[in-house]
Order: structure tokens, then C-alpha cells, then sequence
């Protein structure tokens, strides 16, 4: 299973977002601006409830929805080495993967860790509307919202972690 995000035109053009794409947005081959992967992560840690709620307010106004992908499977968690630099796998992960196409072709796409579909669609969705440029402020205040969120519990984890580091050199 490959893991992307892509968007851009009817004819294919498009962006593939990958796990170290930290960039600001960017614009497909023929297509709209894309979601970062900023984004991208933010709506795969998004609250599930919450993420299904703003997909399924945006669904009347999408128009029909192609999926192309909609299933779970194993996907390779890559990580690096702290010392060396290097990418190595650190084993697989289950995933629920979502891919649709919008009617003018648009496409959205949405990856979580574990087996809910649901949640991966609806990350497709929202992924698709703001690729389209077709996302209510609504849509980007909840993300926004969410990466602070996140940002708060990674650095309340970040404290919690910084206690217990022990400084070797004392001993």
C-alpha cells in the first residue's frame, strides 16, 4: 500500500504528498492549491466525531463523489535514526485509506492509523474541498483549530518526556 495525498486536475496532474513533505501548500500540475502536509497530518489526528461532522456538512455542496479507494491494509512506518540519519522501517501499521474524485475532477485523499474507514473518508472529503478551494471558513477554522490542539498536547507530552531525561554526564 502507498501512502500519498494527491491533488490537481482531470487529467492527472497533480502532487503527491509524502511522510517528510513539511513544506508550505502547493498547486498541482493543473489543479487548485493543495492542502500541506501540515494539514494533511492535522485532519488524520483530527477528533474523529468532530472530522466526520465537518465532511458530512460539506457533502450537499461537493456535488458527486467518485471513490476510488476505500479499504484497509499494511503500510511500512518509516522512522530515522537518531544517530546516523538514516530512514529505516520500523515495522507495519494497519491503515484505513480513502481516495475519491470530485465531479470536475478534484481529488481528495485520507490515510489513519487503524481500521476506520469512515474516518479516512471523511479526511478524503475535507482533503478534496480545501484542494478545490471549495472549503467554508468553517472548514478552516477546524483545522486550525485542531493544530493547536495538537500543538498544546505535543508540548505537554514534550514536558512530560523532558522529565525524566536524565543528564549522564553527572554520574
Amino acid at each position: 500500500m502507498t501512502l500519498r495525498a494527491v491533488c490537481g486536475a482531470p487529467d492527472g496532474g497533480g502532487r503527491t504528498v509524502s511522510g517528510n513533505d513539511l513544506g508550505g501548500s502547493a498547486t498541482g500540475a493543473a489543479g487548485p492549491a493543495c492542502p500541506d502536509a501540515h494539514t494533511l497530518g492535522t485532519l488524520a489526528r483530527a477528533e474523529p466525531g468532530a472530522l466526520k461532522r465537518v465532511a458530512e456538512a460539506l457533502l450537499e455542496d461537493l456535488g458527486d463523489i467518485e471513490v476510488l479507494a476505500s479499504r484497509t491494509g499494511l503500510a511500512m512506518l518509516p522512522r530515522e535514526d537518531s544517530v546516523t540519519g538514516t530512514l529505516f522501517h520500523l515495522g507495519e501499521v494497519l491503515v484505513a485509506e480513502a481516495h475519491i474524485r470530485l465531479g470536475d475532477g478534484v481529488e481528495g485523499y485520507g490515510a489513519v492509523v487503524g481500521r476506520d474507514l469512515e474516518r479516512a473518508m471523511a479526511m478524503a472529503v475535507v482533503d478534496a474541498a480545501l484542494a478545490a478551494g471549495r472549503a467554508p471558513r468553517s472548514v478552516h477554522d477546524f483545522v486550525a483549530g485542531e493544530a493547536a490542539r495538537h500543538a498544546a498536547e505535543d508540548t505537554a507530552r514534550l514536558a512530560k518526556v523532558e522529565a525524566t531525561r536524565v543528564e549522564m554526564e553527572a554520574f
